[in-house]
């Protein structure tokens, strides 16, 4: 088969040949030229067909043993994929070679291109890999520069100490203390921005104060310096849950699903108490003005065109463009709370609400509301 025929060729016709008797390569090309002659339009005669470069050369590889002949026969076509068929077809019409009886059986039609393109996903892999192995690095140190720059963005500081914070501290009436900056960090990754880290094993003055006032959950690495830590936040602090990384682990390299599930399974401070075998009473906390509290998350939230659903203790659950807000309290499950958005509350917001149990409405405006349940709070600017 020559380069051009190579290039050209779609399909490959191979089909299998036996004859009683003796037969060599030209008996088998000749027999397969002359027998179909006539058999099909003069659009599919075969040397017509060769003659145009429709079909290559015919390739026939034959053997002889005990007054037998078995061989194989390909065809190269760069007709179609119907007139290939046909072709192929009226090969098995042909009964003798030469001076013999014989037998000819298509086995398979076989798409060139399909082949190439095998080729070409295996070569694509291999390429890939190559990039992978070669790039990767590279390129994830540049997502993770860019990541880590948004987190940092983010990133506040608390009290006269400066202490790493997510921006969310001072309003949230809820707050997690871990250990230090990469922890904060990697919560603000997940979109938990309530986090201040006491940086070191002493607790700061102002965090100490800090969890007087508010609901305060102890997130702690699960090593000897998280347990050094609580010591000290059961002493000078008051705590009301405590929850930690797997033992060994660390808050600032936990995935979204481990930080997920700490925080879902914190235990009450009492628990420790109790296994403390100290006994206590619970004090209770200045509750903070929770409508104050929303209404600075709208101030905050003015202008940006973006919505917050938080919790009950005003924690963000989902982030949202006022846009998507009606689709994304749609498609709430239990556990929200409150909302508050950049715009406008309308009666089928109010609706749809009021369906998934939310208790605070918190928006610029409101426009002509008719009904207005009483279990919901719309507060407007």
């Amino acid at each position: 088969m020559g380069k051009e025929e190579i290039s050209t060729t779609k399909y490959l016709i191979h089909a299998q040949i036996n004859a009683n008797g003796i037969v060599e390569k030209p008996d088998v090309v000749g027999a397969i030229f002359g027998q179909t002659e006539g058999l099909l339009s003069n659009d599919l005669d075969l040397r017509e067909l060769q003659k145009t470069g429709r079909i290559g050369r015919i390739k026939v590889n034959i053997n002889s043993k005990a007054g037998r002949s078995k061989g194989e026969i390909v065809i190269p076509s760069s007709l179609d994929r119907v007139e290939t068929a046909i072709l192929a077809a009226s090969l098995e019409t042909i009964n003798r070679v030469g001076p013999c009886e014989a037998y000819i059986q298509v086995n398979k039609v076989e798409d060139v291109r399909a082949v190439k393109r095998r080729k070409v996903v295996d070569r694509a892999k291999e390429l890939y890999k190559n990039m992978m192995e070669e790039v990767t690095p590279e390129s994830l140190k540049m997502i993770e520069e860019v990541k880590e720059a948004m987190r940092i963005h983010e990133i506040t500081e608390f009290g006269n100490e400066k202490l790493p914070a997510g921006p969310n501290v001072v309003s949230s009436d809820a707050i997690l203390v871990v250990e230090g900056r990469a922890d904060v960090l990697n919560l603000l990754r997940y979109g938990v921005k309530n986090a201040v880290a006491v940086e070191g094993v002493s607790v700061p003055k102002s965090v100490a104060e800090l969890t007087k006032k508010k609901t305060v959950t102890a997130f702690l690495d699960g090593d000897r310096g998280g347990d050094l830590i609580l010591k000290e936040l059961l002493q000078v602090g008051e705590l009301d849950y405590v929850t930690r990384a797997p033992r060994g682990s660390e808050v600032e390299d936990l995935t979204k699903d481990e930080v997920m599930v700490a925080l879902r399974d914190k235990i009450p401070v009492e628990q420790i108490y109790h296994d403390l075998g100290v006994k206590t009473e619970k004090v209770e906390k200045k509750t903070p003005d929770k409508i104050g509290l929303l209404k600075g998350i709208l101030g905050d939230l003015e202008g940006s065109g973006n919505g917050e659903v938080l919790d009950d203790s005003l924690n963000i659950i989902k982030e949202v463009k006022v846009e998507n807000l009606y689709q994304e309290i749609n498609n709430l499950q239990n556990g929200a709370y409150a909302v508050v958005f950049d715009g406008v509350v309308s009666q089928r917001l109010i609706d749809v609400a009021k369906d998934k149990g939310l208790k605070y409405i918190v928006a610029v405006r409101m426009s002509e509301v008719v009904k207005k349940p009483n279990h919901i709070k719309v507060i407007t600017r």
